[in-house]
């Protein structure tokens, strides 16, 4: 079986752009969240959100062209090419038909679809962009990745909400791994901190409305927690073929050794009981990567702050664990990033792969009242150095998706 290391990474987050400023916030936490600048929030119930700060696409791509793309585009291209610089991967060398591209998008281009929609209300049908199509489709950010690195190997985008780019990890760990390719452009981008999408997750009473303590609103596993804190951003790696990645002398990060997916076949928005689901994901990639559940050492939540999803993901983690769940170190990064939807998984997978890279577990903060229901080691606050051997990421997704990559050290 072909094994597959991690060689890159690129990030774009609300703590964060590049590798070093966001390892160095998650590792401080140091919190993200903030009054949302992008539009007026006077008429909405909820104002706060983890926006990225300080963005400069013109860093990454010329005037005319970011004008072209959506900024969930933006971001994913950017943390591509950051995940590239850093794996120190010499395009001129690659091999274009082994060098592919697969991410997930929970919602794609809505910033265009609503400024779009309000041209065509106000003004009229003819106003419409004739780059309205091309800058939505959710599709359009892996094509634009591609067509910017030169990518021509396997090219496809996954669409399972907050699951999306677990997904897509997972599904790029098996086309290496199945020699469909040797190098891949994996992770997620989300830029979705819009009217619309503010108001339609406040209105299904998903969204904190903590306004005037923004750092605080985010507090996963606390008994406090009210909903989850809508995040934007793009978390991108660079995975390879292990003999690939030696021959180049390239820095490995960690190895993914399994991927497990499942559906709760049960309710639209809200987990099965007990997180039957997420469960038999947790289970799926230990038993594809081999692994015995009693050597997992830590895990990357889902951890979303919504009172459902926290106890729910607990339950889980206790029934694929048992007894050694409870030494199992837990954080939820979300404490710091809010939910970035679609790109969760991406800029999780970093935080594991870094996690083992570096033998050091961040934290979760805002934990200050402990639960009944989520009574696990939660890392409360303060980072924690330790012996990171393997590292589970779970990410669930409306619709009852539900996606798990595993990590370990690379020996």
């Amino acid at each position: 079986m072909r094994r597959v290391v991690v060689t890159g990474i690129g990030a774009v987050t609300p703590v964060g752009i590049g590798k070093e400023e966001f390892w160095k916030n998650i590792k401080e936490g140091k919190s993200g969240i903030g009054m949302i600048t992008n539009f007026d929030t006077e008429n909405h119930t909820v104002k706060i959100a983890g926006e990225v700060k300080d963005f400069d696409p013109l860093r990454f791509f010329e005037k005319k062209e970011a004008k072209r793309m959506d900024t969930f585009t933006q971001f994913g291209i950017a943390a591509s090419k950051l995940a590239v610089e850093d794996a120190k991967l010499d395009l001129d060398k690659v091999e274009k038909e082994r060098f592919g591209v697969i991410i997930g998008s929970g919602i794609g281009g809505i910033q265009t679809f609503e400024k779009e929609f309000e041209k065509m209300s106000n003004k009229g049908p003819g106003r419409v962009s004739p780059f309205f199509i091309p800058m939505m489709i959710t599709n359009i950010a892996s094509g634009h990745i591609s067509m910017a690195l030169g990518a021509k190997g396997p090219n496809t985008t996954v669409v399972t909400a907050c699951a999306s780019s677990t997904n897509a990890v997972g599904d790029a760990f098996k086309a290496i791994q199945r020699n469909d390719a040797d190098i891949m452009i994996t992770g997620g981008t989300e830029a979705s901190i819009t009217p619309l999408s503010i108001a339609g997750f406040a209105n299904m009473k998903a969204l904190c409305t903590r306004n005037d303590e923004p750092e605080k609103a985010s507090r996963p596993f606390d008994k406090d927690r009210s909903g989850f804190v809508m995040g934007e951003g793009s978390g991108m790696l660079v995975i390879e073929e292990l003999e690939h990645a030696l021959n180049r002398g390239a820095h490995i990060y960690a190895e993914i050794v399994g991927y497990g997916m499942s559906a709760d076949a049960y309710h639209i928005t809200a987990p099965a009981p007990g997180g039957e689901g997420a469960a038999r994901s947790m289970m799926n990639a230990l038993k594809d990567g081999n692994v015995d559940p009693n050597e997992l050492n830590y895990i990357n939540a889902h951890g979303t702050s919504t009172p459902m999803n926290d106890k729910n993901e607990t339950a889980a983690i206790k029934t694929v664990f048992k007894d050694h769940a409870k030494d199992i170190a837990i954080s939820s990064s979300k404490s710091m990033t809010g939910h970035l939807l679609g790109a969760a998984g991406g800029v999780e997978a970093i935080v594991c792969a870094l996690a083992i890279d570096e033998n050091f577990v961040p934290p979760t903060i805002n934990y200050t009242t402990p639960d009944e229901e989520c009574d696990l080691d939660y890392v409360p606050n303060v980072g924690r150095e330790m012996e990171v051997n393997y590292a589970l990421s779970n990410s669930l997704g409306f619709g009852g998706h539900n996606a798990t990559i595993l990590l370990k050290k690379y020996k």
